[in-house]
């Protein structure tokens, strides 16, 4: 690369909770999907962490938005200027001849339409992208956990995000099948939220469910010895809004989200429905990849084992898979482009 020529190359993960960003084979921002604005101007006042702990906490003059709900952009402004906001951290120190052009690889939901993609595309674009290349979060997951992806052979990835789930199953470098549901990370929050108000008769914020659900959050209601300690929730009460305090063990979560759970179940198995029969004895035989953020629930590759009858193998590093995976797809985008959009 010539000392004159500015290309600044950059794989994104734009996720619903999560925006990570892999530069020169490195994870450089992972940073929460948070912006935060001024109300009267609309100019960026924080982005990721610091926007993030601004959230559910803000007066009248700022507003904190998560721009990407289902894992699609929601608001396009706020979304272009947090990826300004994380790009920018990239490189924070290069600044002397103004921004460099962007080569970005970006992972996108599987299930995107064709209006949803041009939002990512045109968001980049405005953000100093010049190479735009969409890759399905699925192909990206897989070959960020190692997986030839180009091999004659099924196999098969439920990513679960924030806002989405991506079921596919790859062969020959194509997904040969996709189920993707709106029902991710965000959906177990939301059920968190209900279940406290309901049974507990406590107000617990949208980031109060994450801490529960992180601390004891559960797929089955049995861990045996790797049983989280309870976690106690401070809150009004929401009749008397005097503070209480409430222990929650992981059952009761395991109990509360069981019907969010059981939908991701479904799912898989309707994916496995629509599998041609020499991909499905592949799959049977390699076993189900998990990955993203809700592959961390506690118990929830051994449910699935159990209900589906195929192993669930939760991926090493789930919460990056997406982004080394468009990190390696940046590094060889003449070999990836049939991949790409």
């Amino acid at each position: 690369m010539g000392f004159f020529s500015f290309i600044q190359e950059i794989a994104m993960d734009l996720g619903t909770a999560n925006t990570i960003i892999i530069s020169d084979d490195k994870i450089v921002v992972d940073e929460p999907s948070v912006v935060a604005l001024d109300r009267r101007t609309d100019k960026m006042i924080a982005v990721g962490e610091k926007a993030k702990m601004m959230y559910e906490k803000t007066h009248e003059n700022i507003r904190t938005i998560r721009p990407l709900r289902d894992g699609v952009i929601a608001d396009f402004s706020a979304c272009e200027q947090m990826m300004r906001g994380l790009i920018k951290m990239v490189h924070p120190g290069r600044r002397l001849f103004g921004s460099p052009s962007l080569r970005m690889v970006i992972g996108v939901p599987s299930g995107s339409t064709e209006v949803e993609l041009r939002a990512v595309r045109d968001s980049a674009e405005h953000a100093d992208g010049r190479d735009v290349y969409l890759i399905f979060e699925p192909m990206a997951a897989a070959i960020g956990i190692g997986i030839d992806v180009e091999a004659p052979e099924g196999n098969m990835i439920v990513d679960i995000g924030g806002g989405s789930t991506e079921i596919a199953v790859i062969s020959l470098g194509g997904i040969v099948s996709n189920n993707s549901i709106r029902v991710a990370g965000d959906e177990l929050t939301s059920d968190i939220q209900d279940y406290m108000s309901r049974q507990h008769n406590v107000k617990v914020s949208e980031r109060m469910a994450e801490r529960i659900k992180i601390n004891v959050g559960s797929a089955l209601t049995d861990l045996g010895d790797e049983a989280p300690e309870d976690y106690v929730v401070h809150g009004p009460n929401r009749i008397t809004a005097l503070p209480m305090e409430v222990p929650v063990c992981y059952q009761e979560i395991a109990h509360c989200i069981d019907k969010t759970i059981a939908k991701i179940e479904n799912a898989v198995l309707s994916s496995l429905e629509a599998t041609p029969p020499e991909l499905y004895a592949d799959i049977v035989k390699n076993g189900i990849y998990l990955t993203g953020g809700g592959a961390l629930l506690r118990g929830l590759a051994k449910r699935l084992t159990e209900k589906i009858n195929i192993k669930f193998h939760v991926a090493e590093d789930p919460l990056h898979s997406v982004a080394n995976g468009a990190g390696i797809a940046l590094k060889n985008v003449d070999r990836f482009s049939f991949l790409m959009r």
